[in-house]
């Protein structure tokens, strides 16, 4: 981590890369726990609806999701060639990814809910289900709400082009929500149903 100058002297690692990496680790052991969870009661619900009864593979959010990777990438481009109207733009394509995603994780929330009467106490899958994709949604809002602010910065004029480290640590964060999407999605969607 940290680095040795032509100077010979010990050059401290990045205090924000060295934070959102410690964050990262501990989500990534917060989110193991509930995927362990999801796995170890697969099959311990004693009443109906179960996964095979009432999920569909989410592929339109999904592509969205994983899609929006590429979208902060090339925000992190625009941002380095000081491109400040390519860098809002991309931003805010990543956002509207991100919130289609949420939107259509709603959508499915509600048809789970209203027609398939699947809640959170309703058995064990419910229970596990929404705390798994719940805390996913979660990370996602926090995210999208910080792209938000990167957009209002943004939209005030040429601040984020003095902050691109700033971003590179944000983009790190949305990079590991949606590498989190991919284990759930094959948990929750494709080994669980």
């Amino acid at each position: 981590m940290s680095e040795r100058p032509e100077g010979g002297e010990w050059k401290l690692p990045d205090r924000g890369q060295v934070a959102v990496c410690c964050l990262i680790v501990t989500e990534a052991a917060l989110f193991t726990i509930f995927v362990v969870a999801y796995i170890y009661y697969i099959g311990g619900s004693r009443t109906g609806p179960y996964p095979k009864d009432v999920l569909e593979l989410p592929i339109w959010p999904t592509i969205c999701l994983l899609s929006s990777s590429i979208t902060v990438v090339m925000a992190e481009r625009a941002l380095h060639r000081r491109s400040h109207s390519g860098f809002l733009a991309w931003v805010l394509v990543t956002a509207a990814l991100g919130l289609e995603f949420l939107h259509q994780t709603a959508v499915e929330w509600r048809k789970l809910i209203v027609v398939d009467h699947l809640t959170i106490a309703t058995n064990v899958f419910g229970t596990t289900f929404y705390s798994l994709v719940g805390l996913h949604a979660s990370h996602v809002i926090i995210g999208l709400s910080l792209f938000a602010v990167v957009l209002v910065i943004g939209a005030r004029g040429h601040a984020m082009l003095e902050n691109a480290r700033r971003f590179q640590l944000l983009s790190w964060y949305w990079h590991f929500v949606d590498a989190v999407w991919v284990v759930v999605f094959s948990v929750v969607y494709v080994a669980g149903r």
